[in-house]
């Protein structure tokens, strides 16, 4: 266990992917019992994310969803991974997180992308279009008016709807987090935001996005009048006060480093066939993807797939981590691995968990992800 690991918090953020053999009601309470899981293995927080027809995800409703996660724990925070803000109107989001707040006050985050749905038929059936998350950023700002108290004139909420209040989130400060696609580094250091990016498109593209952030970071001012009750979310408030990087990623961990690595086969498998044929499919397991007869172009998606990530046993995941660590200076670590075997899955988390001295014991019968998904 290194330094920099053992003082860096540990949370996760979970997709509810459907699998073979199992619909999307059951990979919905998979994610409400996987949450039980990993609150008990003492991370920090459980986020959950927003997709539309995708027949891979039953993450479609995420403030939905994290009024159960938070109904089913006690002491893990909660939120979204993100909702992609232009989906929505800002009124609507602030009301829903006003609502969740409130009902689980001092638990509740707010994380938000401006990514739209990924064809034409589903941004229509949202009625948006691409131009939609362009305008991310005003919209944010006018999601986060809503959250104003009342100042010294007695009015509050967004100067762009005046007389519109977003009852009962105004005055509350929910903790809000800007997740990295495009221009997002930028808009959250505008914003005084944490920001949330991985390493997806390579690392020095990583490390320049967080750099430019930290850089144009413009620390949030006091807001007059803004309420300080059980509602307030106690960690960073709706602005923060100073530059905050959540770096994310996906972490597999086993007792050797072929293990490890089988927990990758099934979510890049699924994200080959995206790539080859449209549809980003249910996971499959993993010895059925091994076995499968790929063309060039589809094992290339593959095999590419399955690099970049930090998989293997505790030592060789120790070293990695505390590698993105010194290189990021991240402030915490957002684990979004997924996987067929859902009982590996669990494992994985704890053995991550052990590296950082978090750990809980092994999982009684009971407890096994299994026992829910059938």
């Amino acid at each position: 266990m290194t330094s920099r690991l053992a003082s860096t918090p540990l949370s996760v953020l979970d997709r509810s992917r459907t699998r073979e053999g199992y619909d999307g009601p059951a990979a919905l309470r998979d994610t409400v019992r996987f949450a039980q899981r990993i609150e008990a293995l003492g991370y920090h927080r459980f986020w959950v994310a927003e997709h539309h027809s995708v027949p891979g995800v039953a993450g479609s409703a995420p403030v939905v969803l994290a009024a159960a996660v938070a109904a089913a724990t006690s002491v893990i925070r909660v939120g979204t991974g993100g909702v992609m803000l232009p989906n929505h109107q800002p009124l609507v989001v602030a009301e829903q997180f006003g609502v969740l707040a409130s009902l689980f006050p001092g638990r509740i985050d707010m994380g938000l992308g401006s990514s739209i749905g990924f064809t034409d038929g589903i941004r229509r059936a949202l009625g948006r279009d691409a131009s939609d998350a362009e305008e991310f950023e005003a919209r944010l700002t006018e999601l986060l008016d809503f959250f104003r108290g009342p100042d010294g004139h007695g009015t509050g909420g967004s100067p762009a709807h005046p007389g519109v209040h977003a009852h009962p989130a105004e005055g509350l400060r929910v903790p809000a987090y800007v997740l990295a696609t495009g221009s997002g580094a930028d808009i959250a250091a505008r914003a005084g935001l944490p920001l949330v990016i991985s390493g997806f498109q390579g690392r020095d593209r990583m490390l320049a996005a967080i750099d430019r952030y930290r850089e144009g970071f413009r620390a949030a001012q006091p807001e007059s009048g803004a309420g300080s009750g059980p509602g307030t979310g106690g960690e960073v408030g709706a602005r923060s006060g100073h530059p905050r990087v959540i770096y994310s990623g996906t972490v597999a961990v086993a007792a050797t480093e072929e293990a490890a690595r089988r927990l990758l086969v099934s979510e890049a498998w699924a994200l080959a066939h995206s790539r080859t044929h449209g549809v980003f499919p249910p996971l499959a397991p993993a010895g059925r993807v091994e076995s499968t007869a790929m063309t060039a172009r589809e094992r290339g998606f593959y095999e590419s797939a399955l690099r970049g990530h930090i998989a293997g046993t505790e030592e060789q995941v120790a070293a990695e981590l505390e590698s993105v660590l010194e290189a990021t200076e991240a402030d915490e670590v957002l684990v979004t691995t997924s996987a067929y075997e859902r009982d590996a899955l669990l494992d994985s988390y704890r053995r991550l968990a052990g590296i950082a001295g978090t750990a809980a014991g092994p999982p009684t019968p009971s407890e096994r992800l299994t026992s829910t998904t059938a």
